[in-house]
Order: C-alpha cells, then sequence, then structure tokens
C-alpha cells in the first residue's frame, strides 16, 4: 500500500495559536494586580514548577526555557483516571502514549518519533528489556517529558528526549490520606499516603505510600496484581541542608497484556472473514506469567553552602527482576494461518504457537552530584551548573525460544512428532493445557553472560540573563565502557547545546536552541574493522511561548528538525565505506496551550510528525499527527466541592516501517466527575467512553496490538 500524504497541520496550529492569543491578549489588558484570582494563580504555577530534582535539574521556569517541556501533575494525574504511567502520556503534544496499546509488561511511548529513557529524580530508572517493575502510578508527584536531545544533562540518551518520574517525598503540612478504589475488569485497590512529624518540628519528616491492588484486564486470563511499599524519610538540621532517603519495594503478579494477534483478525478479516476477539488470550494459563520483583533506595541531598554557591546529590541503588513465560501465535512468515489441501483453514483457524521464557536481572549504582552559582556579573545574571555523573549497570537474561512447535516449515503443516497438541484457534481462543516439558524447554535455553555498562560524565550548563534575554550554553564529556560478556568497548563523546529565548513586555518570549545527543552501539564495523560508532542525534527548534501577566494563559509552539546520523546503511546502498552510513530525519511542529478562565480549565495539545528511516520509510508505530483537548470544572460557591471534566484524545494514522501496512486513526473520549467534602473525596473515572475497539498499531512482521478498552473506576479517599 502507498504512503498517504500528510495532512500538514502546521497552518492550522499557527492559525489556531492566532486565536487563542487574543482572548489572552484581552485577559492581559483587563487584568490588573488587584485581580480577585491571584491567589489562584500562583498556586497552579506551583503545582507544575521544575525542581532541582526534575527533568531539566533546575528550577528555572519552563517560561524562560528554549526548549519544551511538558508536566502532568499529580492533580492531572487524578483527574484524567490515569492508571499507569502509559496513560500520563496521552494528553500531551508531540508524545505517542500508549504506543503499544494495553500493555502490562511496560509504559511504552515515543517522543519526537523516538522511544526515550524513564527516570526518576533524574538519575535513569529502567535497563534492557523486561528486567524491571514498571512504576506504580500512586507512588509519583509528576511526569516531567524533556524534549529533544538531552544528552548535555544525561549524558548517552535518545535524540527524543526523557520522561522524568518525580516520587512522592516528605514535606511540611501533607494530609494523610487512604484510598479505596474499584473498578470495572474486577478491579480493586487500596492505598495509603501518611505522611508527619518525628519531633516537635520539621526537622525530621516522613512518608510512607503503600498500595495493594488485586485486579483482572481486558484480556483473559490476565491479571495486574501488585503490592507497593515506598517509605521515605527527610531530615533537614538547618535551613540550609536537607537529606531525603526513599525505598521503594515493588511486587508484581501478572501476565503479558500484548498477544501479538495475527493482522489478519485483527485489522483485516481473518481468510475465513471472521475477527479475533477482542480479549481474546492466546497463551496457556499454567505457563505463562510475567512476576517482577524490584527495590531501589534512592538519596536526596541538599546543602546550601553560601549565598553564591549551592550543592545536591542523587545516589540510587536498584535491583530488578522478572520472571517471563508466554506462548503466542507463532510468525510463521507472511500468513500466519495454516491451511488444508481445498484452502480452507486449518481446523478453523488453528494455528502453531512460540513459547519463550526468560529470567532477567538487573541492578544499578549511580550517583549524579553538581554544585550550582547564582552570581551576577556586570548586570549578567548566572545560573551555573557543574555535574559529575557516574553510572554502572549490569543486565542479565537467560532464556529460551520455543518456535513454532509442531509446525513443519516445508509442508506448512503439523509434523510427524508433535503435531498440533501446542497449537490454537487464535478466532476462537480456548487453552489446551498442553506445555513443553522441562527436558524440551532445556533442549532451547540460553544462559548468556551478563553485560555491563559503566558510564563517567562531567558537564557544565550556564543559563545567562541579560535584561530580557536568555542563554543558555552547556557542554559535557561522557566515557562509556560496555562489556556484553562477548564485546568489550569503550566510547566517548562531547555533547553540545545553547539556546536563546527572549522575554517581551506582552509576554511573548519567542525562542531558539540546538541540542545534541549520542547513544553507544556495541559491535564491529564489518567494512572497516572499527569499533562501531555511537549514534549521533541533532536537532534544532525554535518556536514561541507566551504567558499573560496573570499567568492564567500559557501558550507554547515549537518547531522542531531532527536528524540522527550513524545508523545502518540503507537497504539500496552500495560500495558504501561503512555500515554506519545511514540517516533519519524528523521534522514536526508542537502546540500545547493552558487556560483558566473562572471555574474552567481548558488544556488544548496538537503535532505533526514528518518521519523518514534511513530507507525514506515513515517510523514504524508513530502517528503522524496527534490533537487532545481537556476541559475541567472546579464550579465556587453553592457547588463549590463538585468537579467535572471531559476529554477527548485523536490519534492518527501509523504506519509498519515499510510504508506498507496502515493502522487507521481513532478518537477516544474520557470523563471524570467527583466532590469533595472536608474530609472526603469521591471521584469516578471513565476512560475510552464508548468502548471503542482499536488497534494501536500493526508492524510489518504481522501483528497487531489492541488499544485499551473503557475502564471504570470509582475512588473514595479519606484526608485527616
Amino acid at each position: 500500500m502507498p504512503r498517504m500524504q500528510q495532512k500538514p497541520l502546521s497552518r492550522a496550529v499557527t492559525l489556531g495559536l492566532a486565536a487563542l492569543m487574543a482572548p489572552a491578549v484581552l485577559a492581559a489588558e483587563t487584568s490588573g494586580p488587584d485581580n480577585a484570582a491571584a491567589p489562584e494563580m500562583e498556586e497552579v504555577l506551583v503545582s507544575g514548577s521544575l525542581t532541582r530534582f526534575g527533568a531539566t535539574k533546575s528550577d528555572t521556569p519552563i517560561m524562560e526555557l528554549a526548549r519544551s517541556v511538558s508536566i502532568e501533575t499529580r492533580q492531572d494525574l487524578l483527574d484524567k483516571g490515569a492508571l499507569n504511567l502509559a496513560d500520563a502520556y496521552v494528553y500531551s503534544a508531540g508524545v505517542a502514549g500508549e504506543q503499544y496499546g494495553f500493555a502490562t509488561r511496560g509504559d511504552w511511548l515515543a517522543v519526537r518519533g523516538l522511544d526515550v529513557p524513564e527516570y526518576r529524580d533524574s538519575l535513569q530508572a529502567l535497563f534492557g528489556s523486561y528486567n524491571n517493575t514498571r512504576p506504580d502510578i500512586y507512588t509519583i508527584e509528576q511526569v516531567e517529558i524533556l524534549k529533544g536531545p538531552g544528552s548535555v544533562l544525561y549524558g548517552q540518551g535518545s535524540p527524543g528526549g526523557i520522561v522524568n518520574v518525580v516520587s512522592k517525598t516528605p514535606r511540611p503540612g501533607l494530609d494523610n490520606e487512604l484510598v479505596v478504589e474499584g473498578g470495572n475488569f474486577d478491579r480493586r485497590q487500596l492505598a495509603a499516603d501518611l505522611s508527619g512529624r518525628l519531633g516537635d518540628d520539621d526537622t525530621w519528616l516522613y512518608r510512607i505510600v503503600g498500595v495493594y491492588r488485586d485486579s483482572d484486564t481486558q484480556v483473559d486470563e490476565v491479571e495486574d496484581d501488585a503490592v507497593v511499599f515506598a517509605p521515605s524519610l527527610r531530615w533537614q538540621p538547618t535551613a540550609d541542608t536537607a537529606l531525603t532517603l526513599l525505598a521503594n519495594i515493588q511486587r508484581t503478579d501478572s501476565d503479558t497484556g500484548a498477544q501479538f494477534h495475527p493482522v489478519d483478525g485483527t485489522l483485516r478479516p481473518a481468510p475465513n472473514g471472521q475477527r479475533i476477539p477482542w480479549d481474546a488470550y492466546t497463551g496457556e494459563p499454567g505457563f505463562n506469567r510475567y512476576d517482577t520483583d524490584s527495590d531501589s533506595i534512592t538519596l536526596l541531598a541538599e546543602h546550601q553552602i553560601n549565598a553564591v554557591w549551592s550543592l545536591e546529590s542523587t545516589a540510587r541503588w536498584t535491583r530488578g527482576e522478572s520472571d517471563y513465560r508466554q506462548a503466542w501465535a507463532a510468525f510463521i512468515g507472511g500468513d500466519r494461518y495454516v491451511y488444508n489441501a481445498d484452502g480452507s483453514l486449518y481446523k478453523d483457524g488453528t494455528v502453531p504457537r512460540t513459547f519463550y521464557l526468560a529470567d532477567n536481572s538487573s541492578q544499578q549504582y549511580a550517583i549524579d552530584t553538581r554544585v550550582r552559582a547564582r552570581f551576577s556579573t556586570g548586570g549578567v545574571d548566572h545560573h551555573l551548573l557543574m555535574g559529575l555523573q557516574y553510572q554502572d549497570v549490569e543486565t542479565d537474561t537467560d532464556s529460551a525460544y520455543l518456535f513454532a512447535l509442531g509446525f513443519d516449515p516445508t509442508t506448512r503443516r503439523p509434523d510427524a512428532v508433535l503435531g498440533d497438541r501446542f497449537w490454537i484457534n487464535t478466532l476462537d481462543p480456548v487453552p489446551t493445557g498442553q506445555i513443553p516439558d522441562r527436558a524440551m524447554i532445556d533442549q532451547y535455553f540460553r544462559d548468556t553472560p551478563a553485560s555491563t555498562t559503566e558510564d563517567l560524565g562531567f558537564y557544565i550548563n550556564d543559563h545567562i540573563t541579560f535584561g530580557p534575554w536568555n542563554l543558555t550554553l552547556g557542554l559535557r564529556y561522557d566515557e562509556v565502557d560496555t562489556d556484553t560478556g562477548s564485546t568489550r568497548q569503550s566510547d566517548d563523546a562531547v555533547s553540545g547545546s545553547v539556546g536563546l529565548l527572549y522575554q517581551s513586555e506582552l509576554g511573548l518570549a519567542p525562542y531558539v536552541s540546538y541540542a545534541e545527543s549520542f547513544e553507544p552501539v556495541v559491535g564491529t564495523d564489518n567494512i572497516t574493522g572499527q569499533a562501531l560508532e555511537p549514534r549521533e542525534g541533532e536537532q534544532i527548534e525554535y518556536g514561541l511561548k507566551y504567558q499573560s501577566p496573570d499567568g492564567r494563559v500559557m501558550l507554547t509552539l515549537a518547531r522542531f528538525d531532527t536528524e540522527i546520523s550513524n545508523l545502518p546503511n540503507p537497504n539500496a546502498q552500495v560500495n558504501a565505506g561503512s555500515q554506519q552510513e545511514g540517516v533519519s530525519e524528523i521534522e514536526g511542529t508542537e502546540l500545547e496551550a493552558l487556560f483558566h478562565l473562572g471555574d474552567f480549565r481548558l488544556e488544548l495539545n496538537a503535532s505533526e510528525l514528518d518521519t523518514r528511516n534511513p530507507n525514506g520509510f515513515t517510523f514504524a508505530s508513530v502517528p503522524d499527527t496527534q490533537a487532545s483537548a481537556w476541559v475541567s470544572w472546579r464550579p465556587t460557591g453553592a457547588l463549590e466541592g463538585f468537579r467535572a471534566g471531559a476529554g477527548v484524545r485523536y490519534v492518527g494514522e501509523s504506519w509498519d516501517g515499510t510504508d506498507t501496512l496502515r493502522t487507521p486513526d481513532y478518537t477516544l473520549g474520557d470523563l471524570m466527575l467527583g466532590y469533595a467534602l472536608e474530609h472526603w473525596d469521591f471521584s469516578l473515572n471513565v476512560r475510552n467512553l464508548s468502548d471503542k475497539e482499536y488497534q494501536a498499531t500493526c508492524l510489518a512482521r504481522g501483528d497487531c496490538f489492541p488499544g485499551e478498552a473503557r475502564t471504570v473506576v470509582g475512588r473514595v479517599s479519606y484526608r485527616f
């Protein structure tokens, strides 16, 4: 199928910005310092602010940064009914949340068309594949998305950016909270967030966050059970010094939500015209599982040395394990169905299955220590940041891959040894109880050596303010040593960034920035005989920000151009001088707008992407356009305490990486109702209000990923 031409969103975004600016400018002209809404405005700004342990490692306001940053606060997550991190990303411009639909193994997203690493409190939190527990959203204070290359602050990483999750930590004056949740798919959850003093003052503060969840899911036989315990302790002996110690212990008992359903039967009808049921489960309950254990200890340290200099540090130890077992309809090439001699489907759609198991683990030691100085020189203000970051990560995967048991690729029929006893009918799936025994698994089991990566980075960043101008300059040097057990490789890289923003008296702030990234690639170039070079990313971004004088209107319009080099060569390239001459290009436009209009809060997001891989095809599973809107109402007066919200999300079409298989666009609606009393709070959230059945993405290898079904969750909390 030829690639369909995209409908440009740039003109619509620009015109939309102009239309949205009109009431904003009018509000600025009619608002004064005595405006009664001023206290509410101040609270809104604080709730979504960045901290020194956040995505930018700085508390510089977003409106002064020549970068795009999106924040979802705790209140945003509650209002929009987010049940996991993947849900938290779907109302952000340029971010493809729920990229692979309903999932239990992780929180898949793409920022500006690219996979990005996940950080927690400014240190990387996930490594490798399927060896950690996905963070529980109840332990999170807010989610931050830094868009574009971040190697100056974080070292090796994606040109798309990073996601930083901010943990709940002790603070003075917090309420205690007990929460009970219940919903469809037999969801039951108890949670507690308890905090207070250890003593007569705020020198010692504690916070204990706990979650117990017993839940089924939209997929038959797949559960999402979890136990989380996250205590933290803060010691602040003086106004200049504070130490916070956080622990996080998580245990999950689950299965894999993704069933890798064939394209024929999902995106298209099966050969006999049938469809695979939305909740179809093609595994074996006695075999399948995805159970994870994860423990971490994090230290956050802050010290104000004097009026100019301050010091902070983040350190973490993390251990993660997963026990992963899954059976799925095998990828047997082309059409995954098996046929009788007369052309009919073998046993009405019965197909071979692959059985996979893996024992995965990871361990991390990391520290990021930085000193900062705030000073002025001749009317020029500096916010100087200098840091040293070290990370040691070990990952290990021991696995067995039992491909298409009983399938004879020559005859494309059941073989004479195993036959079809491990097969399943995808169109009417019923577990067979047939599981490979240990002796059969041992024939395929591979105990591979652990892989270790050490990264040492030095960085300096200066945010310079002179009059209405904000100039940011950054530089970093990294050394990365990788040992896969069979290959050792050392890489080094220098990354730079520069940004310039002008703050006008009208609240308008045009800006431009340039940033770089790198990602090591382990191996040997088969043409040159040298070690493979790191992938390199470069991005130019320019845009316009606006904030009204009363802070009740905020807008960001961004345009960016990203190039990624040192990729594998295009298929058509011959006589190349190396095997890393491939280049990918990404262009995009994003609009984010936030309005506080009386008792209403309106959030608008829109983006378009034009992506090209080295072969000239669109990136796989990346929608070309996205748009979302969320409006919430918190009335004052007689209805005070009541709240309501509604949202709509549009996700454009995506492709399979070869511009052959198109996944259609879809539109979903969400709803929130709530009422708060002095101590009690009641809420109801519905996501995918119409229970629309859709495919989140379909891949060239031949499988599709169903989206999230309607979820209905009621929540009762008691605060004291």
